[in-house]
């Protein structure tokens, strides 16, 4: 028995230069492991019915009680596509049909990648989830824009209107600087 406790220790990290990397990285002191840091992949939709948009209004925090779209962290062996359509189901109660790609944002203060889909409804039932106070399903001049979560949601938006009728485009990235101006309440 005394032997287990002689393995039992947490690991030391250094950071330093690794050979044929460009960036210090977190390097076990005792096995040379690198732990490499990298960003978070987001997953989510902006999901059509009727001519209107599904959104939830957010029951967690960040930004608990504003609105936003479906999304959330794409889990270890899924698809991003099969992470949007979990993220409408755990988070509205929602079957979607995901059309395609729809933008791809890189969130660097927060170290994300967002991948949004363009998608539909494939039956009329929606209902808040665990992560959501309520659903809703908004046409565009009711959309609460003054409750909106976060930026990337009123880009997404946006761009969801500019191809609202069509299935022909190239995703979306990151807006030039100040084209959606946005304010945190």
């Amino acid at each position: 028995m005394s032997g287990e406790s002689e393995h039992l220790h947490t690991p030391a990290f250094t950071k330093r230069d690794v050979d044929g990397d460009s960036l210090p990285r977190s390097v076990c002191d005792s096995c040379g492991f690198i732990d490499y840091q990298n960003p978070k992949v987001i997953v989510g939709s902006a999901i059509r019915h009727n001519e209107r948009i599904l959104m939830c209004r957010r029951a967690i925090e960040p930004r608990i009680g504003y609105w936003t779209l479906p999304a959330g962290f794409l889990e270890l062996h899924e698809t991003a596509e099969q992470g949007a359509s979990r993220e409408a189901q755990e988070e509205a109660c929602a079957d979607i049909k995901i059309e395609r790609l729809l933008a791809v944002y890189s969130v660097t203060h927060i170290s994300q990648i967002q991948l949004i889909y363009k998608a539909h409804l494939v039956r009329p039932e929606i209902a808040p989830g665990p992560e959501s106070q309520e659903v809703a399903l908004f046409s565009w001049d009711e959309i609460p824009w003054d409750e909106i979560a976060f930026p990337s949601v009123v880009w997404t938006l946006s761009y969801l209107r500019e191809v609202w009728d069509t299935d022909e485009f190239m995703p979306f990235g990151n807006p030039p600087e100040g084209k959606f101006p946005f304010k945190f309440k």
